[in-house]
């Protein structure tokens, strides 16, 4: 569903580099020379980061991105993802890319019942074919459309900093999140933990790192949601 097309090289020296410079008398090309110093370097970047996350300090975080594409998804939870302001998103256009056939989500909890993925297969085949109906008959894609159902695939590519990156995945990780959303972002975080480990150890919901942020709308297993996300960062230094 979800794939990394692209990224800041070298994510972690590019954050060092713009931290060490706010507090440091050296020119950049001298900064550049110290991070870049292979592991040495990597692990002088590393430490400053862990520092600089324990203070609260993350504006420097903005200067590494990455680059996503993600397919698949409803456009249900596209309007969800499009909420963090902080990106830049490019979508395929149903004004311009007509539907020509009824890909669609369906939920697990729709699945699990006959019935009601009977019911629900029968309308969204009746909506996409009323569609297939407007188009034949003149009518403009970008009017056709708007019988078409929230569950009908789309594709986006879109554009966070590690800055946000760290937001969306404390808000979409929550077990409160809805469930289309929470898969992109666990699989967003398995991509980029390995990239830029330093800026993403403990990512997630509030309950990975302290406690629920939820309150009485908890969902009541913190400890199961904190060891999913645990085990993200421990299959991969293991």
């Amino acid at each position: 569903m979800v794939k990394l097309i692209n990224y800041t090289s070298k994510p972690e020296i590019t954050i060092a580099i713009a931290a060490r410079l706010c507090y440091s008398s050296y020119n950049i090309a001298k900064i550049e020379e110290d991070f870049n110093a292979g592991e040495k370097g990597l692990e002088k970047a590393r430490k400053l980061i862990k520092k600089i996350r324990s203070s609260g300090h993350e504006s420097v975080l903005e200067h590494s991105n990455f680059t996503f594409g993600v397919e698949k998804l409803s456009r249900s939870a596209s309007h969800q993802l499009v909420r963090h302001r902080i990106a830049s998103y490019s979508q395929r256009s149903q004004r311009y890319v007509k539907e020509t056939k009824p890909q669609y989500v369906v939920p697990d909890s729709i699945v699990k019942n006959s019935e009601f993925l009977k019911k629900y297969n029968k309308a969204i085949d009746e909506a996409f074919s009323l569609y297939g109906y407007l188009l034949e008959n003149g009518v403009p894609a970008e009017d056709a459309r708007y019988i078409l159902p929230n569950a009908t695939e789309t594709q986006l590519v879109f554009t966070m900093n590690a800055r946000e990156l760290l937001h969306f995945f404390r808000l979409r990780g929550c077990e409160r999140a809805q469930w289309e959303i929470r898969r992109v972002a666990q699989g967003m975080f398995k991509l980029v933990y390995p990239l830029a480990p330093s800026v993403f150890h403990g990512a997630g919901p509030a309950c990975v790192r302290g406690n629920c942020s939820e309150g009485e709308f908890s969902c009541g297993k913190p400890s199961e949601v904190r060891a999913s996300w645990l085990k993200a960062e421990f299959d991969f230094n293991d």
